[in-house]
């Protein structure tokens, strides 16, 4: 289904003064995120994410937007906002730029130092522009104004998008951390300034809108963290996204602290620390950082290591050296802390690295038995005071499942937004905005597009079926020799069973079945391969489906000698 609203047929077009609103991704999950603006017959794009393939997406690297709706009108594209330099905004950037490469990016000075490492590996050289907050800049049809906000990556941006037609006040992500590390704190004063001048339609980071409360603050951790590192009987290994410079600081800084010497490992954590500390965003202690080669020089119980995989990614460096497939060997008396919280829909991953590293004889501490993560978005109680702030006409609950959004809307209509006014969309669902009020009108096609090794957009739902019939129930293959003048079996059945418990022998209980099934297609005058495929499909499915209680994905094989 490419989206969850059947009853809505394609969109009208768009009103003289309107603007529309679509999201692409990053509606009912968590990931993917993309939002197409239109206003007088020209686009605006607001983050171009990718989302991380879960356990029902067998092979699968990467998930992408799907960009059907805009692929015929990349000459109408003013422009692409990237809100912050996280995957989930900026990953799919370079999938987009493929198709039109001169897509000007407009982002914070580390959000575009981020994608311009990233598309340098794509062969990309973009055209960027660098905004701050409180810059204005006239983007074609559309004003922008960008505010500072507070999230677990420095640098993030809220965007005020003016339009003839109407205002929209799009969050990113973000929290209201009042003592960041970085000293820059969300921008209240400028989201009260947008609401006193009038906020139309009001998107809203919906991640932790079931979270009661506020979100504490990044400091209130770093006892926590110095206490992992004082407890720590040997090597401490921190797993964290690559992307996360808030907590490299403070594991560089608990390490400065106890004496302890740092290795990053992984080519995009090098990448985008070195980018981070390079423009200034992280603050290296002297000494404190050395290659991973130079690690033989220490004790162990001087030694830091900072990875990747924190997510349970099957390729990422935590993930490999709990399999035991990675140059640096897990044992006894190691630490491995887990510096982040989970994205729903990877705990089942995140607990089976988290056991392999425990079966190894490490010590494995999380945010389930410490206080050693912060949440990067803002729970309910800071919410409410952003609605009560911006007073919006009408809101949009973004960025997070099904769950999240509802959650976030009744959050919206306690303050007084009426009911009426809160629109809750799913990807591909299209919104307009006009004359103050925000209505859905219909919808697009909008499904996952897979990365999948070299081919994107190639690998289909059918495909992924296929995939994962072959990894939980096994395949069977049966070939059949048939005479080509005579039209009679000259051999076989022969069957191949793969991916099953029982002994091969136990399929010679199907023969005669089979033969019988072909004999009686024969007296019918049934002489078509195809058709004499689907006989022997049919026979040895519904043996198979009766017998062992399973549905493997079966292969008939009809040769003419």
């Amino acid at each position: 289904m490419s989206h969850p609203h059947p009853e809505l047929t394609s969109p009208p077009k768009l009103a003289k003064n309107g603007v529309r609103v679509i999201a692409l991704g990053g509606l009912g999950e968590v990931g993917r995120n993309m939002t197409v603006f239109e206003h007088a017959g020209r686009l605006l794009i607001v983050d171009c994410g990718v989302l991380f393939p879960e356990d029902h997406h067998p092979g699968i690297d990467l998930i992408l937007p799907d960009f059907e709706y805009i692929q015929d009108r990349l000459d109408d594209v003013e422009a692409i906002v990237l809100t912050h330099g996280h995957e989930d905004h900026i990953g799919a950037v370079p999938y987009l730029l493929r198709l039109k490469a001169d897509i000007p990016l407009i982002g914070s000075t580390l959000t575009l130092a981020m994608i311009e490492a990233k598309l340098k590996e794509h062969k990309i050289k973009p055209y960027t522009l660098t905004v701050a907050e409180g810059q204005r800049e006239q983007i074609g049809v559309f004003n922008l104004e960008f505010a500072a906000v507070n999230h677990s990556i420095p640098d993030a941006l809220a965007v005020f998008i003016r339009t003839p037609g109407g205002t929209i006040l799009h969050t990113g992500d973000f929290k209201m951390d009042q003592l960041p590390l970085d000293g820059r704190i969300t921008d209240l004063r400028a989201f009260a300034r947008f609401g006193e001048e009038g906020v139309d339609l009001f998107m809203v980071d919906s991640t932790n809108a079931e979270v009661p409360g506020f979100t504490t603050s990044e400091v209130d951790i770093a006892p926590a963290i110095a206490t992992v590192f004082r407890n720590a009987r040997r090597r401490v290994i921190v797993a964290c996204f690559s992307s996360h410079v808030h907590r490299v600081q403070q594991v560089l800084d608990a390490a400065n602290d106890s004496g302890r010497k740092v290795a990053m490992v992984g080519r995009s954590m090098l990448r985008n620390m070195g980018i981070a500390e390079e423009l200034g965003y992280l603050k290296v202690p002297p000494g404190v950082l050395v290659d991973i080669k130079k690690l033989t020089d220490y004790p162990d119980n001087k030694i830091v290591l900072i990875c990747t995989g924190s997510q349970g990614e099957p390729m990422a460096a935590l993930s490999r050296m709990a399999n035991r497939d990675h140059k640096i060997e897990v044992g006894v008396g190691d630490t491995v802390l887990l510096a982040s919280s989970l994205i729903p829909g990877n705990e089942n991953a995140v607990y089976r690295i988290i056991n392999g590293l425990m079966r190894l004889g490490a010590d494995v501490v999380h945010k389930g038995n410490a206080n050693v993560h912060v949440s990067g978005h803002a729970s309910a109680g800071e919410l409410l005071y952003c609605y009560n702030i911006v007073k919006p006409k009408n809101v949009m609950p973004v960025h997070g499942e099904w769950r999240h959004l509802v959650a976030n809307a009744e959050l919206a209509v306690k303050t007084g937004v009426p009911r009426a006014r809160v629109v809750l969309a799913e990807d591909g669902v299209v919104v307009d905005l006009g004359k103050g009020v925000a209505n859905i009108v219909g919808a697009v096609p909008c499904g996952y597009v897979y990365v999948d090794g070299s081919s994107v957009g190639e690998t289909t739902e059918a495909l992924l079926k296929d995939r994962r019939i072959l990894r939980d129930e096994g395949f069977i293959t049966i070939i059949v020799v048939r005479d080509a003048a005579t039209g009679k079996i000259a051999a076989g059945p022969e069957i191949q069973a793969r991916g099953f418990a029982e002994d091969q022998d136990i399929f010679d209980q199907v023969l005669p079945k089979l033969e019988q099934a072909l004999a009686d297609a024969a007296s019918k005058g049934v002489t078509d391969s195809f058709q004499l495929q689907q006989v022997i499909r049919r026979t040895v499915g519904t043996w198979v489906g009766g017998r062992l209680r399973r549905r493997p994905m079966i292969i008939p094989i009809v040769i003419d000698a």
